[in-house]
Formats: C-alpha cells, sequence, structure tokens
C-alpha cells in the first residue's frame, strides 16, 4: 500500500537524492523554510532544509523495490527499515506542509514591509527569528533598522537588540 516513508540522505545530499528519486517517478517532499542573511549590506532569503539529510517519499514497497531505492544516487536508507517499515501517517506529512506554507507565506520582500511606529512600554510579539511568537516590551529605537526590547528570559528581564522588522505591536486585548 502506497505510503509516506522518511528517507535518510547523505550530508547535504536530500536535493540530489531528491531528483534522482523524481527520474524513477517516486513522490517526494522536501520541507523546507526561509532563511534570511546578510551578505554584503544585502538581505537574501533562501530556503533551507527543515530536516538536513532527511526527506519523506510517499511509494508502495510492494511495487517498488526498496533496495531499488536504497541503490539512489544521495539515498543512505529508509528510516526504520529492518523487517516491517514503519510508515508515515498523511496528517503528519500534512502538518508540516501547512506549517511551511504559512512560513512562506509570512515572508514578503523587504520593500513592502511596513514598520508601525511603537513608543517605550509597548508590547510587542516577535513575528520571526529565534524568539519567533514570544512577547517582549518595547525600550528604544537603536538606529534605523534596530531597537531594544525587554525580554523575560530565565525569570528575569534582559533588554535585547533586534531588527525592528521581527517585531510587531500586539493587539490590545478587549
Amino acid at each position: 500500500m502506497k505510503a509516506w516513508y522518511l528517507l535518510y540522505c547523505k550530508s547535504r545530499g536530500e536535493t540530489r537524492a531528491q531528483q534522482n528519486l523524481a527520474l524513477q517517478q517516486i513522490e517526494t517532499y522536501l520541507p523546507t523554510y526561509p532563511e534570511e542573511k546578510l551578505v554584503k549590506g544585502q538581505v537574501t532569503v533562501r530556503r533551507v532544509s527543515l530536516f538536513p539529510s532527511y526527506l519523506f517519499i510517499n511509494f508502495d514497497p510492494e511495487v517498488t523495490s526498496v533496495a531499488k531505492i536504497h541503490n539512489t544516487r544521495g539515498v543512505i536508507r529508509i528510516v526504520g527499515c529492518k523487517e516491517l517499515m514503519t510508515p508515515i501517517d498523511d496528517s503528519v506529512i500534512h502538518a508540516i506542509k501547512l506549517r511551511e506554507h504559512k512560513l512562506l507565506s509570512t515572508l514578503m520582500p523587504e520593500e513592502s514591509r511596513a514598520i508601525p511606529e511603537m513608543k517605550s512600554g509597548d508590547k510587542v510579539c516577535f513575528t520571526k527569528g529565534p524568539f519567533a511568537e514570544l512577547e517582549g516590551i518595547f525600550d528604544e529605537e537603536n538606529g534605523e533598522k534596530r531597537c531594544f526590547v525587554l525580554f523575560e528570559l530565565m525569570g528575569k528581564q534582559q533588554r535585547v537588540i533586534v531588527e525592528k522588522d521581527t517585531i510587531q505591536p500586539t493587539k490590545a486585548k478587549s
């Protein structure tokens, strides 16, 4: 029966494995997320593998030989493939795809990002980066693109410097 399985690939070889499996008409899914990087003063966005060295494949082991997949360039092995292969529930793949789509749709070109005015004491929510979806308190601006935010960390309030476009004011609850 056709199902999703997890494939372990050679280091940084998941794209190569995906291409070679596509040549064999095997459906694959490589979850990615957008990563912004400052290169020579320019912000560039690239898609990075969510699970480095892993790739999801959708196939029927009774139709397609497991040995054929193991012998595909870039592939090391199907995870959990000893005696009985363990399929991954479709709902898990669907949830990962939804999360990936949400991450990609929130990423807009920098020119179109409107940075709202904030004043000291305003509650803010981090929209991306390592603090994504956490809250803090806007303290003050620090230049054109950065600001200080008060953030509770390990029971103490810490002052951290962040990019202005990584935060937004939280909506007042009524």
